[in-house]
């Protein structure tokens, strides 16, 4: 008698980012998304690549708590301008810092990116830089790109996907999709390692 196949695990995005979730929709996959709530507060010392790292881990294992059986793929991202970590500016007034910092500087973007399979209890995670920079950018052009783009949700205050290709010289790394907060390339080869072809 043959015993019937196991369930195919169901993949979750665990994010509350519309970004992330158009990225994963290129893929053709179906997917859930479920926001998971944590604290994204940086840790004493803790340097930009072990946090994304660790908060895009937190954030697949805390969704995954909840799913027995699943893909669970956590995200998160910073910017990085020198020894500065830049996050969501979150107001007018911090993205405005913050680009008027970035202007003619080099941007590091660093991505973390998670896939929990909550069968296995595994986790497998990686993290994707990319380099972004910045030209010499006026008062005018910073007001004009805050005012039309209100990139508030984003690190860095950058919105590679829209506008803010505008501020950029150049750009330096292996998946542009990590600008935007998931880096497709890696998450498909983690996902065809978990037996989860996207293909």
């Amino acid at each position: 008698m043959n015993l019937p196949s196991p369930a195919p695990p169901t993949l979750v995005l665990a994010s509350s980012s519309p970004y992330r979730a158009e990225l994963l929709a290129r893929l053709g996959l179906p997917f859930e998304i479920c926001a998971p709530d944590i604290d994204e507060t940086p840790l004493p010392q803790e340097q930009p690549e072990g946090l994304v790292a660790r908060l895009a881990e937190t954030k697949a294992r805390v969704v995954g708590a909840k799913s027995p059986n699943a893909l669970v793929i956590g995200s998160d991202q910073v910017a990085v301008l020198g020894q500065q970590i830049l996050g969501k500016p979150k107001t007018h007034e911090r993205a405005l810092q913050q680009l008027r910092a970035a202007s003619g500087q080099t941007v590091f973007f660093y991505t973390g990116l998670c896939l929990v399979n909550t069968l296995m209890g595994e986790a497998k995670t990686v993290v994707e830089p990319f380099q972004v920079q910045f030209r010499q950018l006026t008062e005018q052009q910073i007001d004009n790109y805050l005012q039309r783009e209100q990139p508030y949700q984003c690190a860095g205050s950058f919105r590679s996907e829209g506008l803010g290709i505008a501020l950029i010289q150049h750009l330096q790394g292996d998946d542009p999709n990590a600008l935007v907060g998931l880096p497709l390339i890696r998450l498909t080869e983690l996902l065809e390692q978990a037996g989860y072809p996207v293909l």
